[in-house]
């Protein structure tokens, strides 16, 4: 919220939008897009809003851990206890949770909940489908089955 008032006092002394941004080290696009959503707010109220935003991400957070919880239950699935700091017991998820923090998380900044689920989708459909070593496994598995073809 301290760049949003430095913006402003920028604007307030003459400096256009676009360069109060430069100098703040925003872009023209956040800077509207924060007026917009906190311009009207005292101090107080950015900061128990900001309050509410954390307590809702934990709420969410426990949710989808519940909701996790009863699904595992549902489907009879046991979760196998991996020590902290091991990867290497569980190889596949470690690489796949890298992948995902390395390719997409780190890459793009979501504005929502539906733009993030609608990227999510996009990216696993790619890592699934795309990604070269899926390929040279269809590949693989096409000379496979010609092979077995053949010999019958």
């Amino acid at each position: 919220m301290g760049l949003l008032r430095q913006i402003e006092v920028g604007t307030a002394n003459g400096k256009t939008a676009a360069i109060a941004c430069k100098e703040a080290g925003i872009t023209e696009q956040t800077y509207y897009r924060w007026r917009k959503e906190y311009g009207g707010l005292q101090v107080d109220q950015r900061r128990r809003l900001k309050e509410l935003e954390q307590e809702n991400a934990k709420l969410k957070r426990l949710v989808a851990e519940l909701n996790l919880r009863k699904w595992l239950a549902a489907t009879g699935a046991k979760t196998l206890y991996i020590e902290p700091g091991s990867p290497w017991e569980n190889g596949y998820c470690e690489s796949f949770n890298s992948k995902l923090r390395d390719e997409f998380l780190n890459g793009e900044v979501f504005y929502s909940m539906k733009e993030l689920r609608v990227l999510a989708d996009r990216w696993c459909v790619h890592y699934n489908t795309v990604r070269p070593r899926w390929r040279q496994w269809l590949w693989l598995r096409q000379m496979w089955a010609r092979a077995l073809s053949g010999i019958q």
